[in-house]
């Protein structure tokens, strides 16, 4: 599929949008974390190489998006709650992503909007609340297309064609325009965004289920969040992915996760938890590496980040567990590990770790199967 794909027929919606006065709608959407990371993109949010994240259950956001018809339609109308607070700090980006898919969502300037989210953990604390955030958006926007472009009772081939794929396709293409990681956050439990020769169907410009088959091992993956750091985060993942710009190791590193991302193909059908863990790590690493050696360069990291990544190590050597770490571009540190080792690695956890959190903040979440309308 192209872009052009997305750009519906203008006759939809001037025959048929004024039959939608008001309404609102309500979606579940999850954040994600990524194995393979996206580190480095183009324009218009293209990546500059494939990734693979889990989709996780109980991070999420949960956005509801109210709309009522103005009387013209000359500029974007909308307000932005948080918890209940009006926040038009937030207005810029949402007004920013409204400016991206104005083209793909022709009604944006008729309504006056009114979004009201809220998330299942810290905002701005390494955990991916973009993702979560503006996929929950984009899927209530396309719940606005669909119930104006099936207003009519009488269907033609065009409205017979918007079928649940076209539809969490064309959210997760929004979802990226918001937020490059946020195309990630529609389905579960596996999803890849970018292209890829061993993956038929992946694209850059919207993520797509994992296609192949995955191990038992692999079923119910844990992930535990350490909380280092709950504050802002020290580098917008914006200002980090520009940095890729004339970085001197950028074309190995998006070798690199070509390669990763095939091998880990394998690693998700044999089971093997060993190959998993070298994979997962190297990349969490690679990542912060490539923000120390950029120029301006960056330390995301705490103290505490290396202080649990020597434990996990120190543990894994002890016992011969399973459990591993990533990150995101922040300080936290994502415990991963399987579902058959969740006792003895939360106790662990709750041992060893904590101490090492933000007021011995942590989240225990497991792969989930993606978003919801509520």
């Amino acid at each position: 599929m192209t872009e052009k794909d997305f750009i519906p027929n203008a006759k939809h919606y001037t025959d048929r949008l004024h039959i939608i006065e008001d309404g609102h709608f309500t979606w579940s959407s999850p954040s994600n974390i990524a194995l393979v990371k996206y580190w480095g993109k183009k324009e218009h949010q293209i990546p500059e190489n494939p990734s693979i994240s889990f989709t996780l259950n109980h991070c999420k956001t949960i956005t509801t998006l109210s709309f009522s018809k103005k009387e013209n339609d000359d500029q974007f109308s909308f307000d932005v709650f948080l918890d209940d607070d009006k926040k038009d700090d937030f207005k810029p980006k949402i007004e920013t992503f409204f400016k991206r898919i104005e083209i793909y969502m022709p009604f944006l300037k008729a309504f006056h909007f009114k979004i009201e989210t809220s998330n299942t953990f810290p905002h701005s604390s390494g955990i991916a609340s973009s993702a979560s955030g503006m996929s929950a958006l984009a899927l209530c926007l396309m719940s606005i297309e669909k119930s104006i472009i099936t207003s009519n009772t009488t269907l033609n081939s065009v409205e017979r064609s918007f079928d649940n794929n076209y539809f969490i396709q064309k959210a997760s293409f929004l979802a990226r325009l918001g937020s490059g990681s946020a195309c990630r956050s529609l389905e579960g439990d596996l999803v890849v965004w970018g292209e890829h020769e061993k993956i038929k169907g992946s694209s850059n410009l919207f993520g797509t289920k994992y296609p192949f088959e995955v191990h038992k091992n692999f079923k119910n993956y844990q992930d535990t969040i350490l909380l280092v750091d709950k504050g802002e985060k020290q580098v917008s993942s914006t200002v980090g992915h520009n940095l890729m710009f004339g970085h001197p190791f950028a074309k190995e590193r998006f070798k690199q996760a070509h390669n990763n991302l095939s091998s880990i193909i394998d690693i998700l059908k044999t089971g093997d938890l060993k190959a998993f863990i070298k994979i997962v790590e190297s990349e969490a690493l690679t990542l912060h590496a490539m923000m120390m050696t950029s120029m301006p360069y960056f330390i995301l990291m705490k103290p505490n980040t290396l202080e649990i990544i020597n434990k996990i190590w120190a543990y894994r050597e002890k016992t011969n567990s399973n459990v591993c770490f990533t990150l995101d571009a922040g300080a936290n540190v994502h415990v991963l590990y399987p579902e058959d080792e969740a006792n003895q690695v939360l106790d662990f956890i709750k041992e060893e770790l904590v101490v090492y959190c933000q007021n011995d903040h942590y989240i225990s979440d497991k792969i989930g199967l993606g978003a919801k309308l509520l």
